[in-house]
């Protein structure tokens, strides 16, 4: 089983890196949060702790090993802790895990399921179960920025903190999709905004910033 890969970071896809180490590059699945922070370190060495998944219907013959990765062995521990709520398996947990860890953590612990409920595929239910399940289990999470690993660099090009809801960025994300823009345009004009380290109460105010010229 492989638990950690270090080498160049050569591509960033919608929901995947890849990892070049040695003679081999590795496909690396990855949540948007994590894509977010490592987009701008393409051709620099990186590490991810990784988690092997079997992905396909076994029915049917047809199982693919896969690989998630996540760059502090706190964040893949939250990941799997919260693969253990009931009906959120590992496709639905890279897909909801769209913000930092603290945050949703700190949802979780708030107890906060209309927030939770604005992460991609978790509906009202689902984040009441999420509660339910974890509210008393991530408090070390939620109460700061999980530790770097020893030895791991500071990322370069991650972004600042901003206090921006995920609802607001969700919405703003669906906004762009609307008037035409592509889902890796509106990600890139989403990423440019955030960046910035500004806070954004509204939608409106989210896409005035990235409209602006400024």
């Amino acid at each position: 089983m492989i638990t950690k890969i270090t080498g160049i970071l050569s591509r960033v896809l919608d929901e995947e890196v890849r990892i070049t180490a040695g003679p081999f590059e590795y496909q690396v699945l990855v949540p948007e949060f994590i894509r977010r922070t490592v987009q701008m370190r393409i051709g620099k060495e990186i590490a991810f702790h990784t988690v092997h998944f079997f992905d396909g219907d076994p029915s049917r013959g047809k199982v693919i090993p896969r690989l998630v990765g996540f760059l502090t062995e706190d964040e893949l521990d939250f990941f799997e802790l919260f693969c253990t709520v009931d009906k959120i398996g590992t496709k639905k947990a890279l897909k909801a895990l769209a913000r930092p860890i603290k945050e949703v953590a700190d949802a979780i612990q708030r107890q906060d399921s209309k927030w939770l409920s604005t992460l991609p595929g978790v509906g009202a239910p689902t984040a009441d179960k999420i509660v339910a399940t974890l509210r008393r289990k991530v408090t070390r999470y939620a109460l700061g920025s999980p530790p770097r690993s020893e030895g791991e660099p500071v990322a370069e090009g991650t972004e600042a903190p901003v206090a921006v809801s995920g609802e607001v960025i969700d919405l703003a994300y669906q906004a762009l999709l609307s008037v035409g823009n592509t889902p890796q345009d509106a990600r890139t004009r989403l990423d440019k905004a955030l960046a910035k380290g500004l806070t954004y109460c509204s939608v409106q105010e989210l896409l005035a910033a990235i409209y602006s010229k400024g």
